[in-house]
């Protein structure tokens, strides 16, 4: 059986609106996230990540109110992350009526939260995000990565919406939060953000080959060949994007319907 690849639009929340920047800074509104989401349910997405990218306990109350009433109108998988930092955090959100929690900075301080997690709600409701930024300072014990340009670097791991750095290998983190039981990896590379230049195919490769759950690719996407890309170059078994589904310029439909006729599994 061959299993479809997914496309997921993204909404970033900022005080219960939809925002979207360029490497996470330069917000602009982009509507309601219920409406939007609605919207996609409609054009046929396979799923919907909700990320509160401020991410502070006042805005808990927001969120929550947001996933009660998205999970009430829609009829497809909720991601929801931003914040969580507890067993209780992850309770209260899958109780609200998401499907997955995605946990980012809070994993990285905690990596036990992945496990335990898991332990309690089972490995398919955890997601961890990772987010990346290349370093080109390379030592040993480190993942080397080749670039398109020839050059080599590793992927850090970076916290705090890519302001933090970690000295963690991005490769070795995803190895190590599948073994604690993470169900899927959400890779964004800080590098592409934003820019509509494509994903970062060479971390997303790299990721995708070296663990066994699926790896959803984020970060970049400008053109429908991007999709494309990020499923056979980036061996990803998910494509996420936010800009060009909030602001139309294409619909998830004609995404899919792109990549069925390019040979790629998609559910239409």
């Amino acid at each position: 059986m061959v299993l479809t690849k997914r496309i997921i639009p993204c909404l970033d929340l900022k005080d219960g609106r939809v925002v979207k920047g360029t490497h996470f800074v330069g917000l602009r509104d982009a509507g309601d996230p219920v409406e939007l989401a609605q919207r996609y349910n409609e054009q046929g997405a396979d799923e919907v990540v909700f990320l509160d990218i401020t991410a502070t306990r006042e805005n808990r109350g927001t969120i929550i109110d947001v996933v009660q009433r998205a999970a009430d109108q829609l009829f497809l998988p909720l991601t929801v992350g931003g914040g969580i930092r507890t067993i209780d955090d992850m309770k209260q959100i899958l109780r609200a009526g998401a499907d997955k929690v995605s946990i980012n900075s809070s994993a990285v301080q905690d990596p036990e939260l992945i496990s335990r997690g898991a332990e309690r709600f089972g490995t398919q409701c955890i997601v961890v995000a990772i987010d990346v930024r290349r370093n080109y300072e390379m030592a040993p014990g480190l993942t080397p990565v080749a670039l398109g340009d020839g050059r080599e670097c590793w992927y850090e791991v970076v916290t705090h919406g890519g302001s933090r750095p970690t000295g963690i290998d991005a490769v070795a983190w995803a190895i190590e939060a599948e073994e604690r039981g993470a169900g899927e990896v959400l890779l964004t590379s800080m590098e592409t953000d934003g820019t509509k230049e494509g994903f970062d195919i060479p971390i997303t490769r790299a990721i995708s080959e070296g663990v066994g759950i699926p790896v959803v690719a984020s970060g970049g996407v400008g053109t429908l060949e991007h999709f494309y890309g990020g499923f056979t170059e980036g061996k990803a078994d998910a494509c996420l994007a936010a800009s060009v589904f909030h602001y139309g310029e294409f619909t998830v439909r004609q995404v899919k319907e792109y990549l069925a006729g390019r040979g790629i599994p998609v559910r239409l």
